[in-house]
């Protein structure tokens, strides 16, 4: 079993910057592929960002390319979204998932492939 707490939500401004962390514990966690899902008020959750076991391989939406930044410590067992230029339409709960895969190069963007979740945490964007 693998738990997963995120931090680092709030209400920031637009055109500001915030930085999601998510610790994992409960397995090794370089035997972990991890991602980012997020869903906004009345909307389905969707994915975000998404990193691979040895952190060589990440993915986003194309929402956010350029914007957000996946990167993971293994030291910390942590998996962090950076996210700037943030706007009202990125306002939404954020999920940190982890996915058990034996290959270190992949990258998950379906949410039925991951196995953990976290509870989530509020990002609102609003001046």
């Amino acid at each position: 079993q693998v738990q997963l707490e995120e931090s680092g939500g709030g209400l920031v401004q637009p055109g500001n910057s915030l930085k999601l962390s998510c610790v994992a514990s409960g397995r090794t966690f370089s035997d972990l592929a991890m991602g980012w899902f997020r869903q906004a008020p009345g909307k389905e959750r969707k994915f975000v960002a998404g990193i691979s076991r040895n952190g060589r391989q990440t993915y986003y939406t194309e929402a956010v390319k350029g914007q957000f930044t996946i990167s993971r410590d293994d030291a910390k067992t942590t998996v962090q979204l950076q996210m700037n230029s943030l706007q009202p339409e990125d306002t939404a709960v954020y999920f940190c998932a982890a996915v058990l895969t034996q290959y270190p190069d992949s990258v998950f963007a379906t949410q039925s492939r991951y196995n953990f979740w976290g509870q989530g945490t509020q990002v609102t964007v609003s001046s």
